[in-house]
């Protein structure tokens, strides 16, 4: 097994026993959390999101970093670098609708992808936020996508059982 696998064997397996904790918390653990397992360094707001996969139509959550910018909540499709766009952001392309949770608050929210000047405020906060967006973007040659979220309707926090 080469470092590269081993990182993403190890990042696979934080993100997994992160998301574990903050679906069976209801919210009140997992929000902020020590990325030092895959991003020395690094304390980070996370949150959850929920959504329908474009092929298998099974139930999908997935941790992310986000900002607020402008009563904007903001998420980044970085994939660490890579040079193809994470799955949960293609997903996210097939439906105009997405949910979302932070700490113990979820919505029924609508999305979209920032373009032209709010796209470059939105990366440059983003990138204050969390400086290892600055180094994934010289990892690929893709425009990482910024999404903005807005939350249209109150909805009970996610549950493990929620998941297909």
């Amino acid at each position: 097994m080469s470092g590269g696998h081993k990182i993403a064997d190890e990042t696979r397996k934080f993100i997994a026993g992160h998301l574990r904790q903050y679906l069976e918390s209801g919210g009140t653990e997992g929000h902020a959390v020590d990325l030092a397992a895959t991003r020395p360094g690094n304390l980070g707001l996370n949150c959850l999101i929920r959504f329908k996969g474009r092929k298998s139509g099974k139930t999908y959550v997935t941790p992310l970093s986000y900002g607020i910018l402008s009563g904007e909540v903001l998420i980044v499709g970085s994939k660490g670098g890579a040079d193809e766009h994470p799955s949960w952001f293609l997903n996210l392309i097939a439906s105009p609708e997405v949910d979302f949770q932070i700490a113990t608050q979820a919505y029924r929210a609508t999305w979209r992808q920032l373009e032209g000047d709010e796209y470059d405020e939105a990366w440059d906060y983003m990138v204050k936020t969390y400086p290892f967006y600055a180094t994934y973007k010289t990892r690929t040659s893709r425009k990482i996508p910024v999404v903005s979220m807005q939350p249209v309707e109150e909805i009970p926090v996610f549950r493990p059982e929620d998941l297909d």
